[in-house]
């Protein structure tokens, strides 16, 4: 449930928005009416967080001219106060592929809800400020967290719904992959990428559709790791290679592709990029399995960053804290949007 703040409230509001790993798509073709078709999973231990509160006028933080860009859409179409203070506290890094944009978008466009007391939805948020156009896992990372699947953009302009969402194993580790001189593709290069290419076939989609329904759920499910492993690894192949023309093969950075490439050959179950990259991911069945890995990449690919996460099998959080004692009781409230499994 939301946090009902009142519009004059003397408080200051903190949103947290976890990253989340982007593992493909499944339907590129699109022929049954519904496109893309996307999963993912939120992760724990990298976020995006900020604090709004009236006054002030100004913004800090690493973000925050994009930050500042979001607030103005927002002005356009709510009832905003003049002044208003943005701090971006932390921040997942952008262009990543782990999904920054769209988390400082959800946790700005919260917070300032929650203040001004307007109290919009995570996907009117989304919808407003032009988030999750081909991808609704974005949302559904903030709303819920764990593994989710969205079903893909319909004739309407909305982010695409959330269909499907599972806890993720809590022993289950993350190794995520990044290079730090790379970039993925994003704005209008992202958009003219999409619009060359080749069309993808309606059998391979449908082969997608039944790894991912008959074979990866029920996997994840069950916590059968290789099994699941060998699904998102073959959607990530076929996904990676139809992108390679865009972004120079199936993977973005030629270094990570490398250290992915080593994981593989070490017999890793499940290794892909996240969106467009260039950061890559392996999932591990232990963080000890996690920290040797990490070890040995550490030494053989010293121009990466490597970092382990678990997932986050919750959504993001908010926190109405008060500036005075007129409003104590609501001070530290947390409000998870969705729950904590």
């Amino acid at each position: 449930m939301s946090t009902r703040v009142p519009s004059n409230a003397d408080v200051s509001v903190t949103v947290e928005a976890p990253a989340r790993l982007h593992m493909g798509f499944f339907d590129l073709n699109g022929s049954l009416g519904r496109k893309y078709g996307s999963l993912g999973l939120t992760l724990d231990g990298l976020s995006t967080r900020v604090v709004v509160s009236r006054g002030g006028a100004s913004f800090f933080g690493a973000e925050s001219e994009r930050a500042q860009g979001y607030l103005n859409r927002l002005r356009a179409v709510m009832d905003l106060p003049d002044s208003i203070s943005v701090r971006v506290l932390d921040s997942i890094p952008s262009h990543a592929g782990l999904g920054s944009g769209t988390q400082l978008a959800l946790a700005l466009g919260t917070a300032t809800s929650r203040l001004t007391g307007a109290d919009l939805s995570a996907r009117e948020i989304a919808h407003l400020l032009d988030r999750g156009a081909r991808s609704g896992i974005g949302v559904a990372a903030f709303e819920q967290g764990g593994f989710v699947i969205d079903g893909g953009r319909g004739p309407n302009d909305a982010p695409p719904p959330l269909i499907a969402r599972l806890a993720f194993p809590p022993a289950w580790r993350i190794l995520l992959v990044l290079d730090p001189a790379a970039a993925g593709l994003h704005g209008q290069a992202e958009n003219n990428a999409f619009a060359n290419l080749r069309p993808f076939p309606e059998a391979e989609s449908a082969r997608l559709c039944r790894e991912l329904l008959i074979r990866g759920l029920p996997a994840l499910a069950e916590a059968d790791l290789p099994a699941f492993g060998k699904t998102i690894t073959d959607l990530q192949n076929a996904i990676g290679d139809h992108f390679a023309p865009a972004q120079g093969g199936r993977y973005t950075s030629p270094r990570v592709a490398a250290a992915l490439g080593t994981l593989s050959v070490g017999h890793v179950a499940c290794i892909g990029q996240s969106s467009w990259g260039p950061t890559g991911f392996a999932i591990l069945p232990s963080e000890a399995d996690a920290q040797l890995w990490r070890e040995w990449l550490a030494t053989e690919f010293p121009s990466l960053d490597l970092m382990i996460c678990s997932a986050r099998n919750r959504g993001g959080e908010t926190t109405v804290t008060a500036q005075s004692g007129s409003l104590r009781a609501a001070s530290g409230v947390p409000d998870r949007h969705g729950p904590t499994l």
